[in-house]
């Protein structure tokens, strides 16, 4: 949540000095308002009922263009000071920051000491131990991964690097032919959607009758019309929230969901490669 959505006092603020002085322009003070509040004895609470408004510019008012990467930079600036040996995880995933100047860091590792406050680790045991279920630190690898091939057909599902509220559907698979195009290689994902490789596109399924289409839509990590599970016995692909399955017309090269049934080879799918232990273990 965008920080300008909480209010605070302003004493409590001043307890602990305000923002970091050493950030430029925006990005990262949320995270930093955040840690310095709950791990120096402070606490954020949401008013369910409560109406704010937040309303951006059309342009840039900051005059910043030639501050390099200052969102990177003061990133750095919060991992540094508060998130311990956790920042290394940060660094992980976005290794360019490793490398990047934070400046001088002495007066707000100074500050936490002072108001003796708590570890990034009690902050992850204590306030958000649910969180490594959602943003996990090191990224799980898929359950299933590569073409998605028609048992009956023998096409392959082709995605075609189509946007958003898009559909898709069946077509000569690129292992067979090395010479055509498309958008062939897709992952089952640790959130439990499918997606094209590289892209932030997931299947979505937002009907819960026979015929229903499969459209593409930003992918949002939440299930629901996103979440798909596959069953390397039956070959299925079942939408977890409508029990559907994935279904074929060869002919007319379509996919779209329809009742499961375990006879029918139209609904059956070759995943190129899949992980039967997690697929054991999460389905």
């Amino acid at each position: 949540m965008a920080g300008g959505l909480f209010a605070i006092s302003k004493k409590w603020f001043f307890t602990f000095d305000g923002y970091d002085e050493g950030l430029d322009v925006w990005g990262g003070e949320q995270y930093e308002l955040s840690f310095k509040v709950w791990q120096c004895g402070g606490r954020i609470v949401d008013a369910p009922c409560s109406r704010i408004g937040h309303i951006y510019r059309k342009f840039n008012p900051f005059g910043a263009f030639g501050a390099g990467d200052y969102v990177s930079r003061n990133h750095k600036r919060v991992a540094e000071t508060w998130m311990d040996e956790y920042k290394n995880f940060v660094y992980k995933r976005l290794p360019h920051m490793k490398n990047i100047q934070s400046g001088d860091l002495k007066k707000q590792i100074d500050i936490r000491n002072s108001l003796k406050c708590q570890s990034f680790k009690w902050f992850m045991e204590n306030v958000a131990p649910d969180m490594i279920n959602y943003y996990p630190p090191v990224i799980p690898p898929p359950y299933a991964y590569g073409e998605i091939r028609s048992v009956e057909a023998n096409f392959c599902i082709d995605t075609k690097f189509r946007p958003s509220q898009s559909n898709f559907g069946l077509e000569t698979c690129q292992s067979s032919n090395k010479d055509i195009g498309g958008e062939q290689n897709f992952e089952l994902t640790w959130h439990k959607d499918i997606r094209p490789k590289s892209r932030n596109v997931c299947w979505d399924v937002s009907q819960s009758s026979p015929n229903s289409p499969v459209l593409l839509f930003e992918c949002h990590g939440m299930h629901g019309n996103q979440e798909f599970k596959y069953n390397p016995k039956t070959l299925q692909i079942i939408h977890s929230i409508s029990k559907l399955c994935l279904d074929s017309n060869k002919d007319r090269k379509e996919i779209y969901m329809n009742n499961c049934d375990i006879k029918m080879d139209s609904q059956k799918w070759q995943f190129e490669f899949f992980n039967l232990t997690m697929i054991q273990h999460d389905f």
